[in-house]
């Protein structure tokens, strides 16, 4: 059932893409906030009350939910698959915005590519040159592709597998991911350590897909520079899990990330990653390659999967 409602999530997203989450999100911002005002002493052990409080009726809810639509009819129960699957799941959460800067530098229009880079990722982008927000825009691709198609499709097979429904699996790291991001901040630092507890979760999720994904890369793309990349570059980076991520794909596209930009008129400084040429729009298209070549080997290795289950 699984391959069957990956298949399904991903035609359909191609054919109705989801125009926003922007109501979902507000929905999940107050929920999260709810906790936090509640629950947030400065206390780590708070953090993990709330985190557990959070989590754990959503995913028991979608559980039973799906345990009882099966148990009605199993269309019933893939439908459901499928659409908490789209919710969780997507290319569309970031693909307009890289195909808009991608045609923008195309086409030389570097304000406009900076204006776009800038609506994504919420930091000003005007002080970039073009291989520099060509290098940046390669980066968010990654990491999105990751958080948005791959980190989710991981958690949604492994509890289909164990049996408790592929969608609770989507949805606990979706959760995990959200609650990280609001209560820990993007950089990580919480001094209260009320975030402490929603950080370490989400490292614990993060952990096997992220390292899958790489693996993913080094087969899709170059294997011995993805190889050498994540060996040697992976731990420079501030997050080494996001390093494992970023180096993985710049090995694998042969094109150098990271790199210091300037940033408030000031360099901030980030470690070199990958080896090769400097970032271009033919990278840019080579990194859309790399994510599809990627997908496309995960559908292939679930359909083996399912096919010897089924001939076991």
């Amino acid at each position: 059932m699984s391959l069957l409602t990956l298949i399904i999530t991903l035609l359909l997203e191609q054919l109705r893409p989801l125009s926003s989450r922007i109501h979902l999100s507000g929905w999940l911002s107050s929920y999260a906030l709810f906790f936090q005002h509640h629950f947030n002493t400065g206390q780590r052990k708070q953090g993990r009350i709330a985190w557990v409080l959070a989590v754990a009726p959503l995913l028991a809810a979608v559980m039973v939910l799906f345990w009882l639509l099966c148990r009605a009819h199993p269309v019933l129960g893939l439908a459901f698959n499928v659409l908490v699957l789209y919710l969780a799941m997507g290319f569309r959460q970031f693909s307009h915005y890289f195909t808009g800067i991608h045609q923008a530098l195309r086409n030389g229009e570097l304000d406009e590519a900076r204006k776009l880079l800038t609506r994504w990722r919420g930091i000003p982008s005007h002080e970039l040159n073009a291989e520099e927000v060509a290098r940046i825009t390669i980066e968010e691709a990654l990491r999105a592709s990751h958080r948005n198609v791959f980190g989710v499709i991981v958690w949604f097979v492994l509890f289909g597998v164990l049996g408790l429904g592929g969608a609770a699996g989507a949805l606990l790291y979706r959760l995990g991911q959200f609650l990280r991001a609001r209560w820990c901040g993007e950089d990580d630092k919480e001094p209260d350590g009320f975030g402490d507890f929603a950080r370490r979760a989400f490292y614990l999720l993060e952990w096997l897909p992220v390292r899958l994904t790489a693996t993913t890369f080094a087969i899709a793309g170059d294997f011995e520079g993805t190889i050498h990349c994540w060996r040697t570059q992976a731990a420079s980076w501030p997050d080494p899990e996001a390093g494992i991520l970023l180096a993985s794909g710049a090995g694998a596209l042969g094109v150098r990330l990271g790199m210091p930009v300037l940033h408030d008129g000031l360099l901030l400084d980030r470690p070199e990653l990958g080896v090769g040429d400097e970032a271009d729009t033919g990278f840019m298209q080579s990194a859309v390659g790399l994510v599809w070549r990627s997908v496309v080997f995960w559908m292939m290795l679930l359909l083996l999967l399912t096919l010897a289950n089924l001939l076991g």
